[in-house]
């Protein structure tokens, strides 16, 4: 950035100069150049800080798992259904191209249902017991087939 008004130097004879001016803001973008960069390694260094603190809080829990088909093969984009029985809030995950779903920052003193619905099939409903202890849970669904399902009813 250059400041916009001139000076006339005396060292040089009166002929007019902006060296002085141009001096001043360079050292002063500098300086917020330097600020930029230290505040942005100060956010870097932060961010593991925070992506650790639910690893570290012993009251949040993560579930994985995958979705299968009836024949074992994993589903793209079934919808997995995670819903919590004290306050009946659901949560919902499409599942990846291998099949796998993830919901993470869960309270480890609630219970929760999961299920998985892909065109027009079902998994059984599982249960995330608040007695289960790990800190990442693997909960894998298999889908069961239409006629299955009809039995079942």
């Amino acid at each position: 950035m250059q400041l916009s008004c001139w000076s006339q130097s005396l060292r040089r004879g009166g002929s007019w100069s902006m060296q002085r001016h141009t001096q001043r803001s360079s050292r002063t973008g500098f300086s917020r150049t330097m600020l930029v960069a230290v505040l942005a390694v100060a956010c870097i260094q932060l961010l593991p800080a925070q992506k650790n603190k639910d690893k570290d809080d012993p009251t949040v829990r993560s579930l994985q798992g995958q979705v299968n088909d009836p024949d074992d093969k994993p589903v793209a984009g079934a919808v997995v259904q995670l819903k919590d029985t004290k306050t009946l809030q659901v949560r919902s995950f499409i599942t990846q191209a291998n099949g796998d779903y993830r919901f993470s920052g869960l309270r480890a003193d609630t219970d929760y249902e999961i299920k998985a619905d892909y065109s027009g099939m079902s998994s059984d409903n599982k249960r995330l017991s608040n007695f289960d202890t790990r800190k990442i849970a693997t909960v894998n669904l298999k889908l069961n087939k239409k006629s299955d399902q009809d039995k079942s009813k």
